[in-house]
Order: C-alpha cells, then structure tokens, then sequence
C-alpha cells in the first residue's frame, strides 16, 4: 500500500530525521528514524508497516514517523525482508533484530532504551505482537523483551492462517500455526496492549483483535480495545496523517496510551 499522497504534508513537518541505519547486513535491513527536536529519555515506538510480507517499504510511512515525533516520541521504522526472498520466520528475525539495534543505541537519539513500545498495522501488527509475546524468540536474536512496555495493534492478524498460495509458501511446513500466530504466546508477562480495528474490515477480520483481547484478559494483562464502526483496514493507519485525522480517533488514543505506559515506568 503506498500513501504519496499523505505523505506529502510531513515533508516539513518540525521533526529530525536520520535515514537508512543499518541494524543487519541485508539490503532491507535498514530504519529510519524521526525524533523530536532536543530529544531526552522519550519513549520510543517502532512501527512495522503492513503488506501481506510481500510488499511495502518505510518510505511510504513517513506520515506515521513524523507524527509520533510531533507526538514527544522517538519513532523508528524499520524495513524487513519479504517473500519471496525469505520465508517465515526471517521476517520477524528482522524485528527481533530491530529491536536489539534499539535497544542498544536509543540513548544516541535521545530515546530510552528501557521504554519500548511494539507497534504495527495489519502484517506488521502480527510482527509487533509476535515480538511482544515471544520472549524466548527474542532473546534467541539480543533483544530483551522487559524494556518492551507497550504493544499497539492496528488492524492485525494475530489468529493468522494463510489464505493463499503466497501465504502458504511464506509460511511453510515444518512450521505451522503454533509457531506463527501471536496469540499462542500471550502470558501473564504480556505487556500492556491497546488493540484497534475497524468493524468494516474486510482484509482482516475484526474476530481477530477481540479474540486476542479476550486472551490477553484472560491472563489479566491490561488490554484496551476499541472497534471503530463502519471503518475498513487502512483507518487505523491513514488518521496518522493530517489530510486524513478525522477518520478514527486513532492518534490520540495512541498518544494517550504511550504516556499512560511512560507515567507508569517512570519513577
């Protein structure tokens, strides 16, 4: 999915950037990062960008980086690799990867390292909580999963079985359902989540984000869920821009959720 046109407004948005960082030594292992000016110990979100793993690239998310800068927060988005050139899991190795890069020099971008939170729309909402869940996956790949305090889910599969031929061969045998959907790995140690969805979905179900908010209460995380009416898959996105702010009240209830998880960690 390419969004030039809502990216046109962040073009001179008051943020900084710094531009293809390396965190691998593949081609699509590189990120962006946005930041406020002078930042200083802010929380720092990564977003993974949707595109079933076959499609998409940071670029066409500038609207999302620009506007969690504007929000206080440092906002790093990694590119990944996709299928065909890998198979799962080497996606979520890249995330998992993304996240040990962070954690190891959020301090240089006036980040903090100890105050990480997960987020995604649609595939990377599946990579997010993949991440956020699995903490022996994690660990497996440098990251530590207790810096990772939040978990924000926009649009995402977490019960996810492919439907296609693609799907299928990104998502080969010998693994299988137990390997690859989020939700088997909720526990009582999950972070806090806030999951949000439009109930007009048609390319993932909404069924999904309440299945996982049903599992999340169940181990008593703190899980916030809202399902907007009448709204489709990119509404949970699109808002991030200007162009598009009235749609869903998503950027707010983001911002609210990301200081609400600071005021909690913060002596």
């Amino acid at each position: 999915m390419e969004f030039f046109a809502v990216n046109a407004p962040t073009a001179f948005a008051h943020v900084d950037r710094r531009l293809n960082i390396a965190y691998g030594e593949e081609e699509r292992q590189s990120l962006d990062i946005y930041l406020p000016r002078m930042a200083d110990k802010r929380p720092v979100v990564i977003f993974w960008y949707g595109g079933s793993w076959q499609e998409g690239s940071k670029s066409y998310y500038r609207f999302v980086g620009a506007e969690l800068a504007k929000l206080g927060f440092v906002a790093i988005l990694p590119d990944y690799r996709l299928y065909p050139q890998v198979l799962f899991p080497s996606f979520e190795e890249d995330g998992a990867r993304a996240i040990a890069w962070v954690e190891r020099h959020a301090q240089e971008f006036g980040g903090d390292p100890k105050r990480i939170v997960l987020m995604g729309h649609s595939a990377g909402a599946h990579t997010a909580a993949f991440l956020a869940f699995n903490h022996v996956f994690l660990k497996k790949y440098g990251a530590d999963s207790s810096d990772i305090v939040g978990l924000i889910g926009l649009s995402g599969p977490y019960a996810f079985v492919p439907d296609s031929d693609a799907l299928r061969a990104a998502f080969p045998a010998p693994f299988s359902d137990k390997d690859w959907q989020p939700i088997r790995f909720v526990d009582s140690q999950s972070p806090p989540a806030l999951l949000l969805h439009g109930l007009s979905d048609k390319v993932v179900l909404p069924s999904e984000t309440i299945e996982l908010h049903d599992a999340l209460e169940q181990q008593h995380v703190r899980v916030e869920m809202h399902l907007f009416p009448h709204r489709r898959h990119t509404d949970t996105i699109a808002p991030f821009s200007p162009l598009l702010r009235s749609r869903t009240p998503v950027v707010d209830e983001v911002s609210a959720f990301v200081r609400s998880l600071s005021a909690r960690t913060t002596p």
